[in-house]
């Protein structure tokens, strides 16, 4: 049954009334069941942690997983709500949306501290059973690279196939958040070059002098319209996503140290050559000529 059809809704009226006739005390017993499983899906979300092993370490690596991947979800989802913002020029609200998208970054990048007891030894005590599965084949993680303007056709492969095919081949091929910013700077009166506003948004984006000359401008002459807030709002998510990545790579040399990954890479190094590609990468260079 859907989620609507389990939760019966109600009014602020009908909550007063409640708590009225109860004396403020909460209500204990429901002829159905428990409206807070119905909402949340308890069910469902307690029944997904079926872990292969008896190491007590599984089960804080596969629940900690899970939730990552639900915070991927909720990044991916803002990541959109920025994008559509900023390319209807709804400046505030793009500035919202990339606010909680970092306050987001921040809860999944704490999710690390629950794995910073695990030493490889640990690891060792189930790590076989994950067979190949890896990290690097989050479908949602990935849909937040392209959201966020980090692609890489070749990272498409795995999911040949896969249920998230489609979706994430579409947006490899969309404008990224950083696209939409940039077009959005053209818009305001900043002179950029068709080849950064017309090209092929399904290639690796390449910095360009003028978009970061553009945000120069913007910071030193404070500019109308939302754009310093705006490039505050991109940088601090830029940053929070710079730290998921150091967590990572942290984690990975914590559990494993240099050992090939699971997925078929050569595991930290792939990871510490993944980190120096920058998200937003003129928001950054541009500080250099402020």
């Amino acid at each position: 049954m859907e989620t609507t059809g389990r939760v019966r809704p109600s009014s602020a009226g009908e909550r007063a009334e409640r708590a009225r006739a109860s004396g403020g005390l909460p209500t204990l017993e429901f002829e159905r069941e428990i409206p807070y499983d119905a909402y949340v899906r308890t069910d469902i979300l307690h029944d997904l942690q079926r872990p292969l092993s008896d190491a007590p370490g599984e089960m804080s690596f596969l629940v900690i997983t899970q939730v990552m991947e639900l915070y991927f979800k909720l990044i991916a989802y803002e990541l959109l709500s920025v994008r559509e913002s900023l390319r209807a020029d709804r400046v505030p609200d793009a500035v919202g949306a990339l606010r909680r998208t970092a306050l987001h970054l921040e809860g999944l990048n704490a999710s690390w501290n629950g794995l910073r007891w695990m030493t490889p030894a640990d690891f060792n005590r189930f790590r076989d059973l994950l067979g190949e599965a890896s990290g690097l084949q989050s479908g949602m993680y990935r849909l937040v690279e392209f959201r966020l303007g980090l692609k890489n056709e070749a990272l498409l492969r795995p999911f040949k196939g896969a249920a998230m095919s489609e979706r994430l081949h579409r947006a490899f091929a969309e404008p990224s958040v950083w696209d939409a910013a940039t077009a959005l700077l053209a818009r305001h009166g900043h002179d950029l070059p068709d080849t950064v506003l017309d090209r092929d948004f399904g290639t690796e984006y390449e910095p360009d002098e003028a978009v970061e000359r553009a945000w120069v401008e913007v910071y030193r002459d404070d500019a109308p319209g939302g754009l310093r807030a705006l490039g505050d709002a991109l940088a601090e998510v830029s940053e929070r996503f710079g730290d998921w990545r150091y967590a990572h790579v942290a984690a990975v040399r914590r559990s494993m140290g240099a050992k090939p990954g699971s997925g078929g890479s050569n595991g930290l190094a792939w990871l510490e050559r993944s980190m120096a590609r920058v998200v937003f990468p003129e928001l950054w260079s541009a500080r250099t000529h402020m």
